[in-house]
């Protein structure tokens, strides 16, 4: 599944528009947590700082090859062993883990793809009951350097509207991730 207006710019632009650490922090990822599913790894921005810090294995995903290979490869350059970077569309196959597999699920400025429910369920099945899901995305009331148009970029509301269609509950309202995010917890609840 190739979403809408995804192009990766530069790495090294990339990762200068995320605070990945402030962001890690706030969803509260440490030692205790254990495994975790990232959907589209990209660069590994995300993947490696995660990695680091938690207790069980990273599972990542990404539906281009270049993206899982430059993971892989700075993951193996870094020394982090607990990064699983796998090539596979996960809204046409899952996540091929196992019903609650992880404590956790990121779904990391993608809701904007047509089928955002679809995501959210397959990120849910993939969650232990009590896990949650950590969603973040491009603000939509301020001007960003980065991000979808904005008729598809979505709105917080939206997105837990979202997850209550996906059987999904937000844990509180959604945050701010200056300089150019939101993000949003949703509760595993089966």
């Amino acid at each position: 599944m190739k979403l809408r207006e995804s192009g990766m710019p530069a790495q090294d632009y990339w990762e200068t528009l995320l605070d990945v650490t402030g962001i890690l922090d706030a969803f509260g990822f440490g030692p205790a947590t254990g495994d975790v599913a990232e959907l589209g790894c990209g660069y590994g921005t995300f993947t490696l700082p995660l990695a680091r810090r938690i207790g069980g294995n990273v599972h990542t995903f990404d539906i281009d090859q270049e993206m899982v290979v430059t993971t892989v490869r700075r993951a193996r350059e870094a020394g982090i062993p607990n990064v699983q970077a796998e090539l596979r569309d996960v809204l046409a196959n899952g996540f091929g883990l196992s019903r609650g597999a992880c404590d956790a699920a990121l779904l990391f400025n993608i809701l904007h793809a047509e089928e955002p429910v679809a995501l959210l369920r397959a990120a849910r099945d993939v969650v232990k009951p009590g896990g949650f899901v950590a969603v973040i995305h491009w603000r939509s009331d301020i001007v960003t350097p980065r991000g979808p148009s904005l008729d598809i970029r979505p709105r917080a509301d939206q997105i837990q509207q979202w997850a209550e269609a996906a059987g999904l509950g937000a844990d509180s309202p959604a945050i701010l991730l200056p300089p150019w995010h939101f993000g949003i917890s949703l509760r595993v609840r089966h």
